[in-house]
């Protein structure tokens, strides 16, 4: 399993705009687990899907307004 951490921009605290929502519902649809936090999110997904994980989730965010995406990919629990 791999984990992603990633951040949709632009941030608002605690009002997550389209940008946000779509790119964690694409994530989702594609078999990822998402963890929704207050100034980013991960979420956990097999070695062979992250990759359609990571792009599904750049295309939602960047085609609902997104400015700037940051993502961090770890080895994480099996």
């Amino acid at each position: 399993m791999l984990q992603l951490e990633f951040t949709v921009e632009p941030f608002v605290e605690g009002l997550p705009g389209p940008h946000v929502t779509a790119a964690v519902s694409a994530a989702e649809a594609v078999g990822a687990t998402v963890e929704f936090g207050p100034f980013g999110s991960s979420c956990t997904a097999s070695t062979e899907a992250m990759p359609l994980v990571i792009a599904e989730l750049v295309r939602a965010a960047f085609a609902n307004g997104a400015s700037h995406v940051t993502m961090h990919v770890a080895q994480g629990s099996t």
